[in-house]
């Protein structure tokens, strides 16, 4: 199931965050979103889970229009998030949580007793409390909530804020064995070499307009670093 998004601008009040972004992504792929703070990343993620109304545009699952659908009836369609932050019950245990994300689960192949082999420290901690755990753990908890869902695009929204740098990569070392399931990726990311070694395609944000995208193997990290912040050479 492919996601598509067409012309999409989003508003903060009377501020346009988000200007005219188009993307696509198709079973299999990473597309990542790459740009500064305050580029428009999240709240572009948030549109198109259905979290923030856009303007204008549209956006696609499998070419069903479901711009205006509420986030709860995108879910049974396929389409799951990872938010920023985790956004975790802190008093419910981490079985849990992952249960919040089977509400409105379509049928698939992730079940309770798939994610504790995807993250094996889960089965003897599921009664802990989601307070009493690391930011790294919390996030793996994150990911399996939206799993259980068993979606076919799964947005992910600053994997790595705030968690070490071997956290960080034992998270994204996960990211082949969803993909070889057929499930396409939208990735929001600051940290750019972690998404440009990820990605099949990269597409950054500058204060919500894209000035950059294409395969990683096709830029150079000068046109990455020129686009990252609006700099001009020459």
């Amino acid at each position: 199931m492919s996601l598509r998004v067409e012309g999409l601008s989003v508003d903060h009040g009377q501020l346009r965050v988000v200007h005219e972004v188009s993307l696509a992504v198709s079973p299999g792929e990473v597309h990542a979103i790459i740009g500064a703070n305050g580029a428009g990343k999240s709240t572009l993620l948030r549109a198109i889970a259905g979290l923030h109304p856009p303007a204008s545009g549209k956006v696609l699952l499998d070419d069903v229009d479901i711009t205006r659908e509420p986030p709860e009836r995108r879910v049974p369609r396929g389409l799951a998030m990872v938010p920023e932050g985790r956004r975790l019950f802190p008093s419910l245990t981490v079985r849990e949580n992952l249960l919040v994300g089977a509400h409105k689960a379509r049928p698939g192949p992730w079940t309770l007793e798939k994610i504790y082999e995807l993250f094996a420290w889960m089965p003897e901690r599921r009664d802990q409390k989601a307070a009493q755990l690391s930011g790294g753990e919390q996030q793996a908890v994150a990911i399996g909530r939206a799993l259980i869902a068993n979606p076919s695009v799964l947005l992910l929204d600053e994997l790595s804020l705030g968690l070490a740098p071997i956290v960080v990569s034992q998270l994204y070392a996960l990211l082949p064995s969803l993909l070889r399931t057929g499930i396409a990726v939208l990735l929001v990311e600051q940290d750019v070499s972690q998404a440009v070694r990820v990605a099949t395609w990269v597409q950054c944000l500058l204060e919500g307009r894209t000035t950059l995208e294409g395969r990683p193997s096709d830029l150079t990290p000068d046109q990455i670093l020129a686009a990252y912040f609006g700099l001009t050479y020459g």
